[in-house]
């Protein structure tokens, strides 16, 4: 008797529950633009490398074009799509549009997702490779330009709007209340 190569999973998007049949080898990424309609989350390589795809995973930045579906069962995912309140929009989203965050857009969603985790991930005291002092006594780290650089370093921007990336994440940051958070040029 051979395997199945398919089964129907649900998937808890954006607060709502999804149940779909998928073939056991169909990226989250796939799911969620094919099959669901949510095209947010942009393709870009399709090989993890550019951060296009970016979601989150029970709070936690992936990209899903090598998250398998099947396995993304169980999770809290979030897209672009759930990150804005009703009209109200997240501030990331906010300093995004503020401060000129982009310019095709298409990377955008990706960037603003991982952003949101970017300022958890900080707020919580995670250090990056570029912390200085990564003792739990020194406490959370200054968000500064050289640590928002490195921490959204998955994300590419082909248009180069990297200034304007940082400086909108710094800005999300500080309307966060992310503490010690030094000024962004």
């Amino acid at each position: 008797m051979t395997p199945s190569t398919s089964s129907a999973i649900t998937l808890n998007i954006n607060g709502e529950k999804y149940t779909l049949p998928v073939d056991h080898r169909t990226t989250l990424l796939d799911a969620l633009r094919e099959r669901l309609d949510l095209t947010g989350s942009k393709k870009g390589c399709d090989q993890g490398q550019c951060g296009a795809c970016t979601v989150m995973l029970d709070g936690r930045r992936a990209v899903s074009c090598l998250q398998l579906a099947v396995a993304a069962e169980g999770r809290v995912i979030t897209t672009i799509e759930g990150v804005a309140a009703g009209e109200q929009l997240h501030p990331v989203q906010q300093a995004f549009l503020d401060l000129d965050g982009f310019q095709c857009g298409y990377c955008t969603p990706g960037q603003i997702c991982s952003a949101i985790a970017v300022i958890e991930e900080h707020a919580a005291g995670w250090p990056s490779a570029v912390t200085d002092d990564i003792r739990p006594e020194a406490g959370v780290p200054a968000l500064s330009a050289e640590e928002i650089r490195e921490r959204m370093s998955g994300n590419l921007c082909r248009c180069g709007a990297y200034v304007s990336i940082v400086q909108a994440v710094a800005q999300a940051a500080e309307s966060a209340g992310s503490p010690d958070k030094e000024a962004v040029a």
